[in-house]
């Protein structure tokens, strides 16, 4: 009776929200014809993207701001904010043509001089420090400069680069009104086909149509972003009505009773994220085979199948299998094996000398900070980790945050075990995700360092040829399997729900993408 009265003041809590946002207290409380109101959950207080990643997408995601280019399904760059551009023979100077027209939503012409300055803004940013988002890690420039006559941007490279497009489609180079004098926590000024028109920090965001925007109608008047944490609320809540646009149903009961009802579409992308805990090798994960026994210790296939009902598929590599970078190739050097774990435990001294069901390291027991957040069934991960663990005579205890503070406590080290999901090619290949464990990245977050893996990292820097990139890859994926460098979990299915009164909401392959104008009234 306690989790249904839990449940139950929950989705009210999101249908207050909604309710406040319509301005009615009518049953009905599903979107007009001019009114979208989608339920997500909230990745990060902040709208700006210099202070972290998770900021810089939820500025993509909500329509608020757009990039240069736009991935496809195929993760391939499409001209957006630029239509035409020129590359030497080098592949370090590129220039960009600036779609001729363009305005932010407050009317401020976009021309080459704001572009380059939401760019450097990015990059001063990081080098103060007062952000953690690492535009660097994607793109390092020698110059950068505007031609407001040509309308053109000129960025020269310090090194060759396969493809600038696809780097500056990702959401640490969304385009915003430096200008405009607003909070970019609270309120950035894009370009997008929405503005915001208020935001109540960790609750909602009322946003309105981009009077100015310039590629085709807008279909809704008002778009209320409405924040729900919990995925059976949210499921709940586009049942009720009370949101006719929720992200990623986790809980798989939920999704499949959504699946098999008529009033709602089910949009559904796989293959390309990977949900995996960082292991902080600044701490007692430094030990090798504390790291090699816990990895053996762990069931991917339940976990995947049971206990997160399918919302994942089983792997071992940082890179999802069905990604082409080699994954058949790879050997798990940690395959399920329970008395083999205990067995390398026992034979490297880690045991239990007082007793109390728990091994020792340098003479305390192991006991390590796990964080995760309740998305995208990652908490669901850490507990079943957590016995898993047990069984082996390993503790970790579990601490649950939101994403904000997770990230903030990745970032400063104060972790043995992270839980986290990340799009694996965020520029189109998987070069800048696995800078993770790159041990010169400021971005290498776990005190990860393999000699052999840096030098392959640092000759993809400059290899320009694909099939040998993608070689590379494989080899970096097999260096961090045989260090049991990455707990991996398994590669995530994304998904969006819709109900009857809207139409075209897809995820994107990209999940960059959440609101779009595709997206638009039934009728």
């Amino acid at each position: 009776m306690k989790s249904i009265k839990k449940v139950a003041a929950l989705v009210m809590a999101a249908v207050i929200s909604v309710t406040a946002f319509a301005g009615c207290g009518g049953e009905d409380r599903s979107a007009s014809s001019d009114t979208l109101n989608f339920g997500c959950f909230n990745y990060s207080d902040s709208l700006d993207p210099s202070v972290m990643v998770n900021a810089a997408w939820a500025t993509s995601r909500y329509g608020i701001g757009e990039c240069l280019f736009r991935f496809d399904d195929e993760m391939n760059a499409q001209p957006l904010l630029c239509d035409e551009y020129e590359v030497d023979d080098t592949n370090t100077i590129w220039q960009f043509h600036i779609r001729d027209g363009i305005k932010f939503s407050n009317g401020n012409e976009v021309n080459a001089s704001s572009v380059v300055a939401s760019i450097e803004r990015m990059y001063e940013e990081e080098a103060n420090g007062d952000g953690s988002s690492t535009p660097s890690v994607y793109m390092e420039y020698e110059s950068i400069t505007a031609d407001d006559e040509s309308n053109t941007v000129t960025i020269v490279t310090t090194q060759p680069y396969a493809d600038l497009c696809a780097v500056l489609a990702h959401p640490f180079f969304v385009i915003l009104d430096t200008a405009a004098g607003t909070d970019y926590n609270e309120n950035p000024i894009g370009t997008g086909p929405y503005a915001i028109d208020s935001y109540e920090v960790g609750t909602s965001i009322a946003m309105v149509a981009n009077e100015y925007y310039w590629n085709g109608e807008v279909p809704y008047e008002n778009l209320n972003i409405i924040f729900i944490g919990d995925s059976t609320t949210k499921a709940m809540a586009i049942e009720n009505g009370d949101v006719d646009l929720v992200e990623n149903i986790t809980t798989p009961s939920d999704l499949d009773r959504l699946r098999n009802d008529s009033s709602y579409h089910v949009s559904e992308a796989t293959g390309v994220r990977c949900a995996f805990s960082y292991m902080n090798q600044n701490g007692v994960l430094a030990n090798d085979t504390l790291r090699q026994a816990i990895l053996m210790a762990l069931d991917d296939d339940t976990m995947c199948e049971t206990t997160v009902g399918g919302m994942y598929t089983a792997g071992y590599s940082v890179l999802p299998s069905t990604l082409d970078y080699g994954y058949e190739n790879l050997t798990d050097a940690t395959p399920y094996d329970v008395e083999g774990a205990k067995k390398l435990l026992d034979d490297a001294g880690i045991v239990d000398s007082d007793g109390d069901g728990y091994r020792e390291l340098n003479g305390e027991t192991i006991d390590l900070n796990y964080l995760t957040y309740d998305g995208r069934n990652l908490a669901d991960f850490t507990e079943a980790v957590v016995s898993y663990l047990k069984e082996i005579g390993i503790k970790a205890t579990i601490h649950t945050t939101d994403a904000d503070t997770e990230w903030n406590m990745l970032v400063s080290g104060e972790y043995d075990l992270l839980a986290n999901n990340w799009l694996t090619v965020p520029v189109g290949d998987p070069y800048a995700y696995m800078d993770n464990w790159y041990s010169k990245s400021s971005a290498n977050y776990c005190g990860y360092a393999n000699e052999e893996y840096d030098a392959i990292y640092e000759q993809l820097k400059t290899e320009t040829d694909e099939n040998t990139r993608r070689e590379m890859f494989q080899q970096l994926q097999q260096i961090l399997i045989d260090d049991s460098a990455v707990l991996v979990h398994g590669y995530y299915h994304s998904t969006m729900i819709s109900n009857e009164n809207v139409i075209g909401a897809e995820i994107p392959t990209a999940d960059y993408y959440w609101i779009t104008t595709d997206i638009k009234p039934a009728s």
